[in-house]
Parts: structure tokens; sequence; C-alpha cells
């Protein structure tokens, strides 16, 4: 076991980050979105206290130097749990430490955790002093802007003021309603409506706190206009299915003059780690039997609105090429794809 010590000196402000994304985020994605975005903030998938306090603590932490900055976000509603957990995550060298209160699907409900935290905001501000006083790193909460029905702005104004009483200093507010009976968590992604404006109240209510804003943000000018209101922008789907969208934040946000990477170079760089992916955790546990798909899958979107695309994306979902086990298969995809400047 090796736990990651490398650390960025001075992190780079949450101007832009990753959506924490259930099978989606994991160490794979995050390295390759690294590839795409120096100073970007990416955040793993939800852990749950369980998870790390009776299961395989290294399969759930264990991630790249090369990462960071990198979030680690829990799920859970116990503080003696939660601040066993942070405490973990600190020392394998996270950044952050994320409290889960917006996911409504109802395996996370039975666990009294997520979303439905939001109807506790005094348990969730114990959770957070729990943690607070277990580590060093920041301590951040990602929730939504009310449960159900409860759609006054009152609600999430309270919310917010009660977890800040903590010491948490950092929220990132999911601008939806969670609807915790009756939709599933696709569809609570899409169906309740979304109300930046209310992001944007709680940035003039608390200027003292840092506000970030996330749900349905899909193009430069949405991050633009957001920027004008709140102090960060956290990017859900679309930085997955659309990742090269992200090649323009370093310059663009955080003044970093270093030249982009192409799309090709984005996968050239990709074919070291994913070789030595392979050779290190394909029949290792800790890599759950390591296989060529769980690292081309992060990347089909890569040529997204590009001639070529689908061919693309052909070739690396192509379960015979997949087989073969061979990361040389990157390049026979790129071939497909006309010449792509940065």
């Amino acid at each position: 076991m090796t736990i990651p010590t490398q650390k960025i000196a001075t992190l780079p402000s949450r101007r832009l980050s990753v959506a924490p994304m259930l099978d989606w985020t994991d160490r794979h994605c995050r390295m390759f979105h690294r590839q795409i975005t120096r100073h970007t903030w990416l955040y793993t998938e939800m852990v749950t206290t369980g998870a790390l306090l009776h299961g395989d603590v290294e399969r759930h932490l264990n991630f790249n130097d090369e990462e960071h900055p990198v979030a680690l976000q829990l799920g859970g509603s116990e503080p003696a749990d939660l601040a066993k957990s942070a405490k973990l995550g600190e020392q394998w060298g996270y950044d952050e430490i994320n409290l889960n209160c917006g996911c409504p699907s109802e395996r996370v409900q039975k666990g009294a955790f997520g979303a439905c935290l939001m109807a506790e905001p005094q348990l969730v501000a114990d959770c957070v002093k729990a943690m607070r006083d277990a580590v060093s790193i920041d301590v951040t909460v990602k929730h939504r802007i009310g449960i159900d029905q409860v759609e006054a702005y009152d609600f999430v104004r309270d919310f917010v003021g009660t977890i800040a009483e903590a010491g948490c200093t950092t929220f990132i507010v999911h601008a939806r309603n969670a609807i915790l009976k009756g939709l599933s968590p696709k569809e609570n992604r899409e169906i309740p409506p979304l109300k930046a404006e209310y992001a944007y109240r709680l940035k003039r209510d608390f200027p003292q706190l840092e506000i970030i804003i996330n749900g349905g943000i899909k193009t430069i000018e949405d991050i633009d206009a957001h920027l004008l209101h709140v102090d960060g922008v956290m990017i859900g789907r679309e930085a997955y299915h659309n990742p090269y969208l992200m090649a323009s934040f370093d310059a663009r946000y955080y003044g970093d003059a270093t030249p982009v990477k192409s799309r090709a170079e984005v996968l050239q760089a990709m074919l070291p780690y994913m070789r030595e992916q392979l050779a290190r955790y394909g029949k290792s546990r800790v890599g759950g039997g390591l296989r060529l798909n769980s690292m081309t899958r992060h990347m089909l979107g890569l040529m997204a609105g590009m001639q070529g695309a689908r061919a693309f994306r052909q070739i690396l979902s192509d379960s015979k090429k997949l087989a073969a086990g061979d990361p040389a298969l990157l390049l026979e995809a790129l071939a497909r794809t006309q010449p792509v400047a940065a």
C-alpha cells in the first residue's frame, strides 16, 4: 500500500471544478481529465463512511499524485464516523473533504444521508464540526436548494447559515430541488427547475462564504455568466460527455499560459498511465481485476463534435479489441478521426 504524499504547494482556487459523479469520476476518469486541465478541481465519486470504516480503504481512496487538486466526497450522517473517514482522507493526501447533502437516490435515503440531510441542518452542522475538528484541510458541503415541495429561498438560506456557524466556509449549490419520492436520480437532474438566482442570493446574503454553483452548466458562456454572481462553477455531465470543453479552462480562468494539449496529445499522455495501471492492477483486488474498458470508457466523449467521433467511440467500445487489453487501441481510434488542432 502506497499513500500519496505529493501535494500542490499553493492550491488553485475552486473557480472551476468537476462534480462528483457516481460510477463516473473514478481515479481513471480524473487522471484523464487532468491531462486536459491542470487547475480545475476534481472530485471523487461519493464514498460512504461504511465503505471506509468496514471495507477496503485502499480500493476506495487510492489515487494518483497527478490528480491534485482533488477532493474526497463522503456520504454519511454520523458525526463520529464522518470524522474518522475524513481523517483517512487527509492521511491519504486529499486536498478537501466534501459532505454529500444533495444525492436524492433511494439507496442513499435508506442510509439517512444525501439530500434528506437538508431536513436536519443541525445534524449537518454537527457532522461538519466533527470533521473540521479531525482534519486540517477544508471541509465543504454540496447540497440542493430544497427538498420535495419546499421551494422557498428561506429554506436553503437557513440551511447554509446553520452550517456556516459550524465553521464551513464553502458551499457547492446544485441549484435544483431534490425530489425524494417519485423521481429517479436521473430525473432529479433534469425535471426540477434550475434556480440559479438562489445561489446568487446566497452569495449576496453570505458574502464571506465561498459559493459555487452546479447544475445544467454546458458552455463557456454559461460559466462566464455565473461567475458574475458567485465564486465558482462546478461542471457535471458536460465535463464527462464533452471533456475537451475544459481545454480552455486553465488559460481563461487561471491565467495559465501553458500550451493546451491537443486531443491527440491527451491520448498520447494517457498511454503510459494505462500500461502501468494494467501491469499493476490487471489481476489485483485493488483494481478489481482492472480491464482496459475501465479506462477507455471515460474517453468516449473526447472527440465530441469532431469528424470521425462516431468511429472513435465505436473502436473504443469494441469488445473484441478491448479484450486484447492493449492501450494502443487509443491510437487506432485516433487514426479514424480527422487531424485535430489544439
